[in-house]
């Protein structure tokens, strides 16, 4: 079963095509060893985060790799490639994210972190391009940058306004408040903020996408 954020394949809708330069938002919820054949992507930055399980993936430029919950990998199709990814022996849920890249025609590349996890204090930079404050990923999209957070007990997190921010709920419930007004959001819950910052209070893990 896949949840979509933004028209993609025969689902299509000319005014929400996109955020900023985030362009696709799934997420999948696969059965055991369930998955996606092989198929091509071009000029995409494409970031996956694990939630539940843990996704196999193997790629036409000899990348392979199984990335488990709570950990992020990274495939830039630049000019070409083919990928699959599929379930390994448990059900697998995940989050894939497309950003546009700054130029077409890349050379392919692709990269994991061990160290992309949420459970850390604060939030987390798991991707952003050059010119933004880091991630563990390395995209090739600047002033785009995803970061995960795992808030317990109440804690409260704030993102700073941005002329895009792009929020999904992973796990839990959390309490946004943004504009003069608090909104209660459950696990696969999304929210679109532009120019402004909001902040965050609950139990639950959270992405974030922060754009220029």
């Amino acid at each position: 079963m896949s949840w979509h954020s933004f028209s993609f394949g025969a689902h299509y809708d000319p005014a929400n095509v996109g955020f900023g330069r985030l362009v696709c938002h799934n997420v999948d919820d696969l059965g055991p060893g369930a998955g996606y054949a092989l198929h091509p992507h071009r000029d995409l930055e494409i970031v996956t985060w694990v939630i539940e399980g843990e996704l196999h993936h193997r790629d036409s430029a000899g990348s392979t790799s199984v990335v488990q919950a709570g950990q992020a990998q990274y495939l830039g199709a630049g000019s070409g490639v083919r990928h699959q990814e599929y379930a390994g022996d448990t059900r697998t849920r995940f989050a894939q994210m497309w950003v546009t890249p700054d130029e077409s025609g890349l050379p392919p590349a692709y990269a994991r972190t061990d160290l992309g996890s949420a459970d850390s204090e604060g939030w987390v930079a798991l991707a952003g391009g050059l010119g933004d404050s880091g991630g563990l990923l390395p995209t090739r999209t600047r002033n785009a940058s995803l970061h995960a957070r795992q808030l317990r007990n109440g804690d409260r997190a704030t993102l700073d306004a941005a002329p895009f921010l792009h929020l999904y709920v992973c796990t839990g419930v959390v309490k946004l408040e943004g504009a003069g007004q608090a909104t209660q959001l459950h696990a696969g819950d999304a929210v679109r903020a532009t120019d402004q910052g909001i902040t965050l209070e609950g139990e639950g893990q959270v992405l974030a996408w922060v754009m220029q």
